[in-house]
């Protein structure tokens, strides 16, 4: 590659500047809103890919894709630009672009101090190409000092400094949660806290494979720096100022098309195993999980149905049902729907050689095409060798919206888990049909997960009309949380998979996947023991999704009962999430539509307390819980740093009151759940539900944790019937405001329907001694209040 140097202006636009670089190619520099600057650089003046599915500040793209031309949908800015011998500048409202001779880049902020820098590409040279093909590679300088986060669902610490990471999506069965890489998802996106100068993003719009180096290399001939380097593609990234992280986050969602709002009982719990359908006998296997559930009392909301309905031999066929374990498909599904139980039914995007539609999917010509002799590329898949197939195909797309309704829906199975979706073809220059314009495989192997998802939503929402759809996906890029829920595969039965779990959840969250979980228990290896297990579902209770799902070696399925033992210890926790559920569901509706992560590292709520930027396996459930669930095996003690807040926290289950920034040592058992609520909060829960249908709710309470003295406070409650587009709401906001002698509780409501329910009981934690006044009339600790 070649470092590149020398530039000239070669165009002025109202909103940026192009330069012709090394006298050949284009570095195009638009500023599309007072915070966002865009920087691409067209090889010898062209796209190497020309089209996005990344970027959709208007909600979506097109099929075919964003043409990367188009700067629709950007609120825009003024823009000044002044050149001199020694460089130009180009500035908005908030930050100055400054581009020096030989070629070098960098950022300033706008700050109350005047301008200051926040990055800077690598003085010895900043932007590299490919002299032969199009590699790419662009270099920052790195200050050791500042933190780095983002990229998805990474291993290891939370904060990304100083190691090496690729974006390649693979089946990484197994995983070491603290360093296997790559995983499952391609998300090319950082975020870095300065020092001084606020906060700043960078992304790169590109599915190329791709590396981050974030401090592993260095080299003498080079101050230290970060990198970026891309085999394919175009330099084509995106860089945001803000004062603070959270902002950052926020932008970067709705810079990729925002968040999907599922129906409500997606946050139930979710039964799953591959041990049922993988059995001889699965009809009865799969029958019997509603009659358990029951009988063990188990709320549950769902059931995810595992490959194996569609596995002969060991092979699995998508779209085909293995009638001899299954032979009554309609009375199975009729089982789980008479309990009240939906069905996501697990489908793969590659067919097998000897599927039995393998042929006619080939002659229709579906299938992304081998490099060479264009017949259907061959790849491992399964234990076996089959097809990937096409997604920029129209006509793929159509048979695969076809088979989702002949073969899941019009069974009663509502949803699809869309998995193993890496698309792993290794020869580089596979064709895809491209909506009529082919490209290689490599430029676009993250889009087939976003566009296969896209296919199933479209024909889950053509067959229930009017109600919201769920879907799952396991792979793709910046994009699927547009239309589905994710997780972070399939991980190792570990105490130390719980552990970092927890950061790879909160790494998604901050890249934009807001609606993220994991394998409770664990899904590869040995069946997770009493203890682990117990402490597994107390934390997953509170990820959005929350979902028991095993491979285990023994061929035994994690079930809530699965040791007699610690059952009601399960049973208690799961209870816990159901009661969790109205305060989840609110947060779940301001994901959608407020671009807000359900799950937050402490530092995204508490930037100035210096406590809170170190490694923890504590973490916030929206602004007002903090989770410290036990994580490591035989504890007796739970030691808690609690962020300054300003107002404190109150344990939740002692009801004792505790400083901003206290350390709290709580003993244990083993039916402990650390939980801290943000004084000044209004949290609202349900009492006795067993399903998350909002008419399962039998009583709404809402638990007050005032702030000390004269503090202020107060929460949200968001409700609709749970599942249809464009539901009737009610939005209630509450006020909790304390004075030395009483603490007074008031509300307003928008929206266009009345609360789910009419009263709700208010309660105060142990600690709280202040008399309680609801709308100024006085209310006694545990009364009733109309809504």
């Amino acid at each position: 590659m070649r470092t590149l140097r020398g530039w000239t202006v070669c165009e002025r636009r109202p909103g940026g500047v192009s330069l012709t670089v090394e006298g050949r190619h284009v570095l195009r520099i638009d500023a599309l809103d007072d915070t966002l600057v865009r920087v691409s650089l067209l090889k010898d003046g062209a796209w190497r890919l020309p089209r996005t599915w990344s970027i959709a500040p208007g909600g979506d793209v097109p099929w075919a894709g964003r043409d990367r031309d188009d700067l629709s949908g950007f609120a825009g800015t003024t823009v000044t630009v002044e050149e001199t011998d020694a460089g130009l500048t180009l500035a908005t409202p908030a930050l100055r672009l400054t581009v020096a001779r030989p070629l070098h880049l960098s950022w300033a902020a706008r700050t109350p101090d005047g301008w200051r820098t926040f990055a800077e590409e690598r003085p010895t040279g900043g932007m590299m190409l490919g002299r032969r093909d199009h590699a790419c590679a662009h270099f920052l300088r790195r200050d050791p000092d500042e933190p780095i986060h983002g990229l998805g669902d990474k291993t290891g610490p939370l904060d990304r400094r100083g190691r090496r990471f690729e974006m390649r999506n693979l089946d990484a069965l197994g995983y070491d949660a603290e360093t296997t890489d790559p995983l499952y998802k391609h998300i090319p996106f950082t975020m870095t806290r300065t020092r001084d100068a606020g906060a700043w993003s960078v992304f790169y719009d590109t599915m190329a494979t791709c590396w981050f180096d974030l401090g592993n290399e260095r080299d003498n001939y080079h101050p230290p720096y970060r990198t970026f380097r891309a085999e394919d593609g175009d330099l084509d990234y995106y860089i945001r100022w803000a004062p603070e992280m959270l902002d950052l986050v926020k932008a970067q969602v709705r810079l990729t098309g925002g968040t999907c709002f599922p129906p409500r009982w997606s946050l139930g719990y979710s039964g799953s195993t591959m041990a049922y359908t993988d059995a001889a006998d699965a009809q009865a296997q799969l029958e019997s999980f509603p009659r358990r559930i029951a009988e063990h009392a188990i709320p549950c909301d769902s059931f995810q149905l595992s490959s194996g309905y569609s596995s002969i031999d060991g092979k699995r066929y998508v779209f085909t049902w293995n009638r001899d374990k299954i032979p009554d498909i309609d009375r199975m599904t009729g089982t789980f729907r008479e309990a009240g139980l939906h069905l996501v039914a697990n489908i793969k995007p590659c067919l097998l050689h000897d599927h039995p539609r393998h042929a006619e999917a080939a002659e229709a010509g579906l299938f992304i095409r081998d490099s060479e002799d264009g017949t259907p590329e061959v790849s491992t898949f399964w234990d076996d060798i089959g097809s990937h197939l096409d997604f920029t195909n129209p006509d793929t797309i159509a048979w695969w919206k076809q088979n989702v309704t002949r073969q899941l829906l019009d069974h009663g199975i509502e949803c699809t888990w869309n998995d193993n979706n890496e698309y792993e073809i290794w020869d580089r220059h596979a064709r895809c049909a491209g909506f009529g314009e082919p490209v290689d495989i490599a430029l676009i192997r993250p889009l087939h997960a976003l566009l296969m998802i896209r296919a199933s939503e479209e024909a889950q929402r053509a067959h229930a009309p009017g109600k919201r759809p769920y879907l799952i996906c396991r792979s793709g890029g910046p994009g699927i949380q547009r239309h589905a829920q994710t997780w972070s595969g399939d991980n190792h039965t570990d105490w130390k998979t719980l552990r970092y779990n927890i950061r790879m959840g909160l790494g998604m969250s901050l890249s934009g996947l807001f609606n993220t979980g994991h394998d409770v228990g664990g899904f590869a290896g040995s069946r997770p023991e009493p203890e682990l297990f117990v402490r597994w579902v107390q934390n997953g209770i509170f990820h959005p999704r929350f979902t028991i799902h095993s491979w285990n070696d023994d061929a035994t399925a994690n079930e809530p009962w699965m040791h007699p033992e610690v059952t009601g210890h399960i049973r208690e926790a799961i209870r816990l999430r159901y009661r969790l559920l109205p305060y989840l569901y609110t947060l779940l509706w301001r994901a959608a539509h407020e671009d807000e992560p359900m799950l937050r590292p402490l530092f995204l709520d508490h930037p100035d307390d210096a406590a809170a930027w170190e490694e923890t396996d504590d973490f916030l459930l929206g602004r007002d819980l903090l989770v410290a669930t036990v994580v490591e095996p035989g504890a007796t003690e739970r030691t808690v740093r609690l962020p300054v807040n300003g107002t404190g926290w109150w344990d939740v289950d002692t009801g004792a009151w505790h400083a901003p920034g206290e350390t709290v040592t709580k003993p244990v058992t083993l039916g402990t759940i650390p939980l801290f609520a943000r004084a000044g909060s209004v949290i609202p829960l349900s009492a006795g539900a067993d399903r998350a249908d909002p008419a399962a709710d039998r009583g709404r309470i809402l638990a007050l944790y005032p702030a000390p003295g004269r503090g202020e406070g107060g929460g949200t409650l968001y409700e609709d019937d749970g599942e249809s587009v464009d539901a009737a709401c009610s939005h209630l906001h509450f006020a909790l405001t304390g004075a030395d002698d009483h603490i007074a509780l008031d509300w307003r409501q928008e929206g266009t329907r009345a609360p789910v329910l009419a009263e709700a009981t208010v309660t105060l934690p142990a600690g709280e001694t202040r008399p309680l006044q609801v709308r100024g009339a006085p209310v006694p600790r545990g009364g009733t209040v109309v809504l």
